[in-house]
């Protein structure tokens, strides 16, 4: 009996990826090439709650050379015997990982660096993402050698699918005993001999991305060095940060600064972006009073520069009517949808403004009239519009729209946000003089600034009621170290529980009284008059 072992390979791609066609195109190269191959699937979950896998073996010896016996085999794979894990999402690949299928002593792993986020990591409040790092490290522990890299950008480049890219990724690597070119004639279709068709050609660009990408060992290697190294290194900015912003600040935080700097001043103007800059300056003052030393790397600044710039650049209609109209937003669409250029793409945006986005735009008199109106109605007011924004009618709505910014600082929402901030910053800027910690704790809190409307509303309720309970009024313990721990496990709670239960109870558990309940105006359903009464003989 021949004991030798087949080539083992499992393929982990999410839905319409095309795992089912790269799984015919091994099997495929595999008897072309004269070998015996067999492939099975286990069908994934529907809306990324599981992947599609495939299980690929390939006896490595020809049938010509086997004397008319067929090797016998297996139809799953069994944990820790894999040879391969190709996988078209990080976490899809630790979780193969995690249900023990890799050996770190024996199984090559081929991975996408991209992520496409859980239904679990969606549904948090707050970051739900996993740790990139922490996963790629695990793929680093958990294999004899790794390949990663971004499959789904080497496909949108070529203008193919990820299943093309994964084949490259296989044919770079080694793992079986065909030729390049053995592949690329199950991809390019017939005897290789014609001209490929658009489609295939596009396959074989991805192919050839891939190939060059894996069968570089050593760059790949650095690749995944820099992708593990946690000690910094150069970060991407927007634009340059101004040379007397910079200045005010000191280098680890230019960073970020260069970031937040840049969204306030698209979002705005010059003079919100240097506001911005004041503000910043007044908390990096109080953490060099806190931190002379600078022990804490200036972090407390850092985190404001972030959330920061998030909470100044609010989302209103003038903002989203800006991005929609954007000539990159049309770019990107058309390279999603694959389109040529003698393409048409025609988009649609649907948008439902009420009352209250109105109001925004308005001076508080005003807005408080139309806020008031509403209330009064029996059902909310609100105005549904589908826009064109492929049509010149269309476009031109949204840039009249956008042209509003500078109706925006006149607006009531304007003057309301900027002195919620006022509020926050206070609270960092003072809390942070009496003790880094807890102003740094404070200025964390932005993370619950977030999303729109009531979303939006709720987030920065949380915050202040945080601050104004725990971080400013009198606690049973009402020292530095204890609020900052009871702010700390208030903004978990609030991140971890939509609807506030788990931050009502880590308020009271810390001596502060729960959120107030706040009665909503009951609206009545207008019914019409009852008919008349039918008489039945």
């Amino acid at each position: 009996m021949n004991r030798t072992p087949p080539i083992t390979l499992l393929i982990c791609a999410l839905g319409g990826e095309g795992g089912g066609v790269l799984t015919e195109w091994l099997v495929d190269t595999a008897r072309h090439a004269g070998y015996a191959a067999q492939s099975t699937s286990i069908p994934g979950v529907a809306q990324r709650t599981g992947a599609t896998t495939y299980y690929v073996e390939v006896f490595p010896l020809p049938l010509a050379e086997l004397g008319g016996r067929r090797p016998v085999f297996s139809l799953s794979p069994v944990p820790g015997a894999l040879d391969a894990i190709v996988s078209s999402e990080l976490l899809e690949t630790t979780r193969q990982i995690g249900n023990g299928m890799s050996a770190p002593e024996r199984t090559l792993v081929i991975s996408s660096s991209a992520r496409t986020l859980t239904t679990a990591e969606r549904m948090q409040p707050g970051d739900g993402r996993a740790d990139a790092q922490r996963l790629l490290e695990v793929v680093k522990a958990f294999s004899r050698a790794h390949h990663v890299f971004d499959m789904g950008a080497a496909a949108r480049e070529a203008g193919t699918v990820v299943s093309a890219v994964m084949l490259g990724a296989i044919a770079g690597s080694a793992l079986f005993p065909f030729p390049r070119e053995a592949f690329e004639r199950v991809v390019r279709g017939g005897d290789g001999g014609e001209k490929p068709s658009k489609t295939a050609a596009a396959s074989l660009r991805g192919f050839a991305a891939a190939f060059d990408a894996v069968n570089a060992p050593r760059e790949q290697a650095a690749m995944v060095a820099r992708l593990l190294d946690t000690s910094g290194g150069e970060s991407a900015q927007a634009t340059p940060l101004p040379p007397a912003v910079a200045a005010q600040f000191p280098a680890p935080m230019h960073d970020l600064l260069a970031l937040g700097h840049a969204r306030v001043l698209d979002y705005q103007d010059a003079a919100y972006a240097a506001l911005y800059v004041e503000r910043l300056a007044q908390v990096l003052a109080a953490e060099r009073a806190a931190d002379p030393a600078a022990a804490h790397g200036f972090s407390t600044t850092r985190e404001m520069a972030r959330w920061l710039a998030l909470w100044m650049a609010f989302d209103d209609i003038v903002r989203v009517a800006e991005l929609k109209s954007r000539a990159s937003r049309a770019q990107r669409v058309r390279a999603e949808v694959k389109a040529g250029d003698a393409d048409i793409v025609k988009v649609y945006d649907h948008f439902k403004p009420g009352a209250p986005e109105f109001a925004a735009l308005l001076p508080a008199p005003l807005a408080q009239r139309v806020t008031a109106w509403d209330r009064r109605r029996s059902t909310p007011w609100a105005m549904p519009l589908k826009v064109g924004s492929h049509s010149v009618i269309g476009m031109a709505s949204l840039r009249l729209l956008a042209s509003l910014r500078w109706l925006r600082r006149r607006g009531s929402r304007f003057a309301e946000e900027q002195a919620l901030i006022a509020r926050w910053l206070d609270a960092v800027v003072a809390g942070t003089r009496s003790d880094w910690r807890l102003g740094h704790e404070i200025a964390l809190c932005g993370r619950l600034i977030k999303g729109y409307g009531s979303t939006n509303e709720r987030g920065k309720a949380n915050l202040l009621h945080v601050v104004d309970h725990l971080a400013t009024a009198a606690l049973p313990d009402g020292s530095p170290a204890a609020r900052a721990t009871a702010i700390a496990a208030a903004r978990e709670a609030a991140l971890a529980d939509e609807a506030g239960k788990a931050l009502d109870a880590a308020l009271v558990r810390h001596g502060a009284p729960p959120r107030p309940v706040i009665a909503q105006p009951i609206r009545w359903m207008k019914r019409k008059p009852p008919a008349a009464a039918s008489h039945r003989t």
